[in-house]
């Protein structure tokens, strides 16, 4: 194979050849992956909680821990992409995914499986940060780069749509770990297709990688994320303090030394000069907010419609196919809308599409129509994709062409960060509210009453163990502590939405476009 030497981005804007967009398909490959594990582990949950029967802090635990790595690590693989290469580093990060995603298929308890989704959200961080810097390499101009965006955004609506149809499938035929090991061949053929179409692209003439800088950034992401986790499961605790103590004086820290190299010349780990642009900032806070909505609306709408409805995965997955496909369209739908409205309208019409969404999750009952969900749904991903192809194009605008890595970095921090607190905050509320309204009948073991209290997974099994009458007050009892429990964490989800919506607003009211 003939090495392919850095590229170098032109100084005035030129109109893509047709081999960019061949290198925008074959990095639409990642960001379809990364979506469909989250929504294919989503489906999963139920499958693997019978068979590991994890605590409900473990089950948590699993979901949150991959994009806990990924928030940590972001900052460090966008900035090392800038240095050694962002092809090189997508090449790594996907060898050492599909290897991992074989690993993890085979786990035998909980916590195992938590630790391989760690690595996977290890190797992860080197993919989506690269992938976005690499478009920049490839797009130079600024209307096609929207359009490549909004293209590429809607692999993560892709992947999503297909996790529950494949996962259904695979959860019919096959163990949970099957749902793993889908990503092996894909992998395969994505190391193979990247070394032979994309370019290098990294910042020429770098300064040495800033060892302590990246130290600090890890101190500031995992233990402030890891509170964010702790608090919504188990509340203020010594540990919480600790670990937001750690992180806010680590980020003090850090946002210090990177200045202070600045000042002297050298090289920050992270440019933060790119946060004086407002722009930035609200689009940061635009795309954690999307990714908020979306992991929380998948963490119980999964579980109400396989545990609460009784529908099989694949019907499961049908009934959330629309949304997804809402979600692909209002992205290609925004690259032209963005010609037309200014950030300051199409942000908050979006986030307000998706607080729609979650109110109408409020309505949702033990015998509530599919279409109810399946309409929020829509509303949701209409919302998402409407919303994250504008931030992700400002975000990359906004920053300069050499600090492409960082910047991609900047954003899919957002997005990782997101992706935690939807699942730890509305999940931990909708668990809260869970055990408090679930009633076990007398005479049951304290082992059962334990596992009917920690999750609805949990009930399902007690249940099932259960004399006839016993087994179905246990069950009516925790699918309406967990209907309960969707309507508070709904209504949660939707208030947190539209507060970012005003504030994106009122940041950029005063903004031209």
């Amino acid at each position: 194979m003939t090495a392919v030497a850095p590229a170098r981005l032109p100084l005035a804007p030129t109109r893509a050849a047709p081999r960019a967009w061949i290198g925008l398909a074959v990095l639409f490959l990642p960001t379809v992956l990364v979506a469909l594990d989250n929504t294919v582990l989503g489906f999963a949950v139920p499958a693997i909680s019978a068979a590991l029967t994890p605590s409900a802090s473990q089950l948590l635990w699993m979901v949150d821990i991959y994009p806990l790595v990924l928030a940590g690590l972001l900052v460090t693989m966008g900035t090392l992409g800038d240095r050694i290469g962002h092809r090189r580093t997508l090449m790594i990060g996907v060898a050492g995914f599909g290897a991992v995603s074989a690993v993890a298929a085979f786990a035998t308890d909980a916590l195992y499986l938590v630790g391989a989704r760690a690595l996977l959200g290890f190797f992860g961080a080197m993919l989506m940060p690269a992938a976005l810097a690499l478009l920049r390499t490839l797009f130079t101009d600024r209307a096609q780069r929207r359009l490549a965006v909004a293209i590429w955004a809607t692999g993560f609506a892709a992947g999503a749509a297909l996790g529950p149809i494949l996962g259904g499938v695979l959860l019919q035929h096959f163990w949970w770990g099957a749902v793993f090991l889908v990503n092996v061949p894909a992998m395969l053929l994505l190391l193979l297709l990247a070394g032979l179409i994309l370019p290098e692209s990294r910042t020429f003439a770098p300064g040495r990688l800033d060892l302590v800088g990246v130290l600090l950034s890890l101190l500031t992401m995992v233990p402030t994320v890891l509170a964010i986790t702790l608090v919504a499961d188990d509340g203020i605790s010594a540990t919480v303090l600790l670990a937001l103590a750690v992180g806010a004086g680590s980020g003090v820290l850090f946002v210090r030394r990177a200045r202070a190299r600045l000042a002297a010349g050298e090289e920050p780990l992270l440019d933060v000069s790119l946060f004086a642009s407002a722009v930035l900032r609200v689009s940061a806070l635009a795309n954690a907010t999307t990714m908020f909505a979306l992991t929380g609306l998948l963490f119980f709408s999964a579980q109400y419609l396989l545990l609460v409805l009784g529908l099989s995965p694949m019907d499961a997955g049908l009934v959330l196919l629309p949304g997804f496909v809402v979600t692909m369209l209002a992205g290609l739908a925004a690259s032209r809308l963005g010609r037309m409205f200014p950030l300051r309208v199409l942000v908050p019409a979006g986030l307000g599409l998706a607080a729609a969404g979650f109110l109408l999750c409020t309505a949702l009952a033990v015998d509530t129509p599919v279409t109810v969900l399946a309409v929020a749904s829509v509303l949701v991903g209409a919302g998402i994709g409407l919303s994250e192809t504008i931030t992700n194009d400002a975000i990359l605008t906004a920053a300069p062409a050499d600090r492409a890595g960082s910047a991609s970095a900047v954003s899919e921090t957002a997005y990782e960060i997101g992706a935690v607190l939807g699942t730890a905050v509305l999940g931990s509320v909708l668990t809260a509210v869970y055990r408090g309204g679930v009633h076990v009948p007398a005479g049951v073991d304290p082992a059962g009453t334990h596992t009917a209290q920690e999750t609805l997974g949990g009930a399902v099994t007690t249940a099932a163990g259960l004399p006839g009458h016993d087994g179905d007050v246990l069950l009516a009892s925790a699918r309406a502590a967990f209907v309960s429990g969707i309507d508070v964490a709904a209504l949660l989800g939707a208030g947190v939405v539209v507060a970012v919506a005003v504030v994106v607003l009122l940041s950029l009211r005063t903004r031209a476009r």
